[in-house]
C-alpha cells in the first residue's frame, strides 16, 4: 500500500535527530538538542491565557488588536508602516507562516535559495508547495556570505530567497553589508524573499537585528515570518504571523483558512499582553540568554571543543569537534547520550548538500560531519547539570573522545 503515497511523502524519511531523541529517552538524558525552554513562561502572559480561556475565548476566533500591536511594532523598531487591516495573517505559529508564505508564490519548478547550514523545516515546505531548494554555503567558522557564491546561485528559475537572521543553527546575525548584497540581488533579479525572525529580539553584545524589509525596495517583496513562540517561552502556544505586501497576505490568509482556520484562541488573547509587553522586558530576556550563552561556550570551551564563532543572537551553540576527536557528529552525540546522560543534535541535519568536498585526513569526515548543536535555553539547573555530567565523562576519560 505504500505505493499510496505521494511522492512528496515518499520524500520524507526519519531523520538521525529523531532516532537520537529515542535513545535520549531510553537513557533518561538532559535534553540541550530541542530550541525550547524548561523554565516558565512570562507569568503575566500566562495569567492572560487563563483569564482569556475563563472568559470563554474558547471557539474560533480571529483577534484584530494582534495586528495593531504588530503593526505599530515594525514601525517603531525597522520604520515599517504596514496597515494592519491588509498587509497582516495571523497563523499557527511561524512553522504554518512559513508554509503558507511558500504555497502562496511558489509554483511547480520555481527555485529558492537558503543559505546552508539551515533548518530543515524550510526545505520540506518548499518542496511541499512544487519549489526546488538551491543552496548555497556559509563560509565557516565565522558563516560568512561569500558574494559570488549567492549572486551565481540564482537562475531565470529563481522565485525567491529564504533568510533566517538571527541564524539557526549558528547564531549568526548576518550583517549590514551581507544584507544589502541580499537586497541589491532581489531587486536586481526581481525575486521575493521569506524571512524567519523569530529570534529577532534575541541578540547579543552589540549585535542588533535588521530586517531585511527594511532596506529601500524590499518592503514590497518580502514576507516577514515570526511569532511569540521564542521571544516568550511559549513554543506550544502556536501563535505566529506573517507581515507581507497586502496581496500576499491575502493569499496567506487564505490559505490558513483552508489549512487550520484560525490560531488557538486563547493564546490569541494572550498575545495581546505579550506584545505589549514594556522594553524592560525584552532587555532582560537578552541579558539572561547572554548569560546562558557566555556559560555554555566557557563549558564546551573548557571539555575541548572547537568554538571559532560565539553566537551572536538565538538560542544555540553551533560547536565544532577537535580533530583529535575521531567520531562523526552522530557517533559522539550517540556517546554523549550512552556515557555522559546529555543530548545534542548532530550537525549533518542542518546541512543539506555536499557543499565541502574537502575531507579531514583524521576519520575521512565531511565538515559537516564534524559539528554538533547544543541549545542554550534551558534553566540554570538543567546547565549546571549537564555541565556537571559532561565535567565528570571528562575528568573519567581524559578527553573528549569518548572511544
Amino acid at each position: 500500500m505504500e505505493d499510496k503515497l505521494s511522492s512528496v511523502a515518499k520524500s520524507f524519511a526519519p531523520s538521525p535527530i529523531q532516532e537520537l531523541s529515542h535513545l535520549a529517552q531510553r537513557c533518561n538524558a538532559i535534553n540541550l538538542a530541542e530550541g525550547f525552554p524548561d523554565f516558565p513562561a512570562p507569568s503575566h502572559i500566562k495569567s492572560a491565557a487563563i483569564s482569556a480561556i475563563h472568559s470563554d475565548f474558547n471557539q474560533y476566533r480571529h483577534v484584530p488588536g494582534i495586528c495593531d500591536l504588530l503593526a505599530n511594532i515594525v514601525k517603531q523598531i525597522h520604520g515599517l508602516d504596514v496597515n494592519p487591516l491588509t498587509d497582516i495573517a495571523i497563523c499557527c505559529g511561524q512553522s504554518e507562516a512559513f508554509a503558507a508564505a511558500a504555497f502562496a508564490i511558489i509554483d511547480k519548478g520555481d527555485e529558492v535559495v537558503l543559505f546552508d547550514p539551515c533548518y530543515e523545516t524550510y526545505e520540506g515546505c518548499i518542496k511541499m508547495a512544487g519549489g526546488v531548494p538551491v543552496y548555497v554555503a556559509l563560509d565557516p567558522p565565522q558563516w560568512t556570505l561569500d558574494p559570488n557564491k549567492f549572486i551565481n546561485s540564482f537562475t531565470g528559475r529563481t522565485k525567491a530567497v529564504v533568510l533566517n537572521s538571527p541564524h539557526n543553527p549558528t547564531g549568526k546575525v548576518f550583517t549590514k553589508d551581507e544584507l544589502e548584497i541580499i537586497a541589491g540581488e532581489c531587486r536586481t533579479r526581481n525575486c521575493l524573499a521569506i524571512t524567519d525572525e523569530v529570534y529577532e529580539h534575541i541578540t547579543f553584545n552589540s549585535e542588533k537585528h535588521i530586517s531585511l524589509a527594511a532596506f529601500p525596495g524590499m518592503q514590497e517583496r518580502t514576507i516577514i515570518t515570526s511569532s511569540l513562540s521564542k521571544t516568550f517561552s511559549v513554543t506550544g502556544w502556536r501563535v505566529g504571523w506573517a507581515i507581507a505586501p497586502a496581496f500576499i497576505a491575502s493569499a496567506i490568509r487564505n490559505i490558513h483558512a483552508k489549512l487550520t482556520d484560525s490560531a488557538p484562541a486563547p493564546f490569541q488573547e494572550a498575545a495581546l499582553t505579550a506584545l505589549g509587553s514594556p522594553p524592560e522586558y525584552f532587555e532582560s530576556l537578552r541579558s539572561d540568554y547572554e548569560s546562558r550563552r557566555d556559560y555554555i561556550v566557557n563549558l564546551l570551551t573548557r571539555v575541548g571543543f572547537k568554538i571559532q564563532f560565539k553566537p551572536q543572537g538565538a538560542l544555540f551553540l553551533f560547536a565544532e569537534l577537535p580533530e583529535s576527536c575521531k567520531l562523526s557528529d552522530v557517533d559522539y552525540v550517540k556517546m554523549l547520550i550512552q556515557k555522559a546522560g546529555v543530548v545534542a543534535v548532530p550537525g549533518c541535519g542542518f546541512f543539506h548538500t555536499h557543499l565541502y568536498p574537502e575531507k579531514f585526513s583524521l576519520g575521512g569526515y565531511s565538515y559537516q560531519e564534524r559539528y554538533i548543536r547544543f541549545a542554550f535555553c534551558k534553566s540554570d539547573q538543567t546547565l549546571a547539570s549537564a555541565a556537571k555530567r559532561i565535567g565528570e565523562l571528562i575528568d573519567a576519560t581524559g578527553c573528549l573522545n569518548l572511544q
